[in-house]
């Protein structure tokens, strides 16, 4: 009978063929909730992007809901990463794929494609995402997971940028102003709105940065004008049970930040002011 691994290939002790839906559910460890589609209307995006007008530089600040279809599909097997002495390492993951659309518009906002991955347990910090967005970026951020009973404590976050110690009275003024209920200076309570009430049983966190090992690379014209330098986001996986029939249905919630550069300080032009671009949704799993 023919062998399923090539004799002294690089996949020696492991069968690099896909596993049933159980034992792919087993490998991908807090990763595995994530298979599926998911569908979010309630999505925001906060971004301030730099302007010029009559030779002077400043910003403008963008605040629009979103609708979003995010897909995540398995890798299929472990991909073995050869380690000599080190020993072997064999890492499980996703793939994925987000498209995001003007929640009034249906104009295309946001195009993502990339990558969950586990390095199972033991690691320092098992969870990576890799992400390719087309304006000329690409980040890997690591991290960790953690798996309560009960709904997930989402954190209050300003997302107002400091624009240094003699910044213009009023110059952020347009952060304070609400948009259909959504508040740019405080993005996550839309999320904290979303579970109020609700029966959540369970609740997996998934968080990961580019700030303890990871990075996030750039076309030089985005490096140059507004320069994204750092990236976290967590993400709640949500199972809420259904008060009227009792089922357990899935939700995910996410907030993540890009710290991006542009402007210098007023009152320390050695430095740049860093605005936080936030991103907010809520989705079902479908």
């Amino acid at each position: 009978m023919a062998e399923l691994t090539v004799r002294d290939s690089t996949s020696v002790g492991l069968t690099r063929l896909g596993r049933p839906a159980n034992a792919t559910a087993d490998e991908l460890g807090p990763l595995g909730d994530l298979v599926g589609t998911w569908i979010g209307s309630h999505g925001w995006e906060l971004i301030a992007v730099p302007t010029q007008s009559n030779g002077s530089e400043g910003f403008r600040l963008i605040v629009r809901p979103y609708i979003e279809v995010l897909t995540f599909s398995a890798i299929g097997a472990p991909v073995p990463n050869r380690g000599g002495p080190a020993g072997d390492t064999f890492v499980t993951g996703l793939l994925y794929d987000t498209r995001i659309t003007d929640l009034e518009t249906n104009e295309p906002l946001h195009l993502e494609n990339g990558m969950w991955l586990y390095q199972g347990e033991g690691v320092e910090q098992p969870i990576s995402r890799l992400a390719s967005i087309p304006h000329g970026d690409a980040l890997l951020a690591l991290g960790t997971s953690i798996t309560v009973a009960g709904p997930p404590e989402i954190p209050s976050i300003s997302a107002i940028p400091d624009a240094g110690p003699d910044m213009p009275l009023g110059y952020t003024d347009s952060y304070l102003t609400a948009v259909d209920g959504f508040h740019p200076g405080r993005p996550n309570d839309v999320l904290q709105q979303a579970i109020a009430g609700k029966d959540v049983v369970q609740t997996i966190t998934l968080s990961a940065s580019t700030q303890d090992g990871g990075g996030i690379a750039s076309i030089p014209f985005v490096a140059s004008n507004a320069n994204a330098t750092a990236f976290s986001c967590t993400f709640w996986i949500e199972t809420i049970r259904d008060p009227a029939t009792g089922d357990e249905v899935q939700q995910l919630q996410y907030s993540q930040q890009t710290d991006i550069e542009f402007l210098p300080q007023f009152g320390n032009p050695g430095q740049l002011i860093m605005w936080p671009h936030v991103n907010v949704n809520t989705l079902l799993k479908q």
